[in-house]
């Protein structure tokens, strides 16, 4: 991962096998202490210690997307929602696919949880580490994943309209 910070919030995290590239661009310096406050905070969470980040943070993005990122910090560890549920959360209950498209440009992933959306029918869609990455975050969290037909007893599963890629 690399981290990127301004003076003083951090501004992104990069996955190596993510959409944006890892390397810094030019004029970067190498670490400092707001950066290794962040990687400190990162390594209490891998090693399931933290539960919640105390960090200043400056995702740079829309208002909208800006309302979604903050609605996603709310959503608490363990825990999932879908991608519907979080438009509804934010007074937007016909934009699951703008809150999708917020969800994918989420630039500073696992702080701000992105991870933790997923499809309507329990499925898991798009990470910016990838699928692989997302599991093992849900997994580290305790995450209890739906397994089988969700809806059984119900009928069919409605079907996942919204389907972003955070990170």
């Amino acid at each position: 991962m690399l981290l990127v910070a301004g003076s003083d919030a951090l501004e992104a995290i990069r996955f190596e096998t993510g959409r944006e590239p890892i390397e810094p661009e030019p004029g970067w310096t190498k670490g400092g202490r707001l950066l290794e406050r962040v990687a400190r905070q990162l390594d209490q969470y891998f090693a399931g210690r933290r539960r919640e980040f105390d960090l200043p943070l400056d995702p740079h993005g829309t208002p909208f997307q800006r309302t979604v990122w903050s609605e996603l910090g709310r959503i608490p560890y363990g825990q999932t929602i879908s991608y519907g549920q979080l438009a509804q959360r934010i007074d937007r209950p016909a934009a699951s696919r703008a809150v999708g498209a917020a969800n994918g440009r989420n630039p500073i992933p696992i702080v701000i949880p992105c991870h933790r959306v997923i499809g309507s029918d329990g499925s898991l869609t798009g990470f910016g580490g990838g699928l692989p990455i997302k599991k093992k975050l849900l997994a580290l969290e305790g995450t209890r994943l739906p397994t089988g037909d969700l809806f059984a007893r119900g009928g069919t599963a409605p079907p996942s309209r919204a389907r972003g890629t955070c990170g």
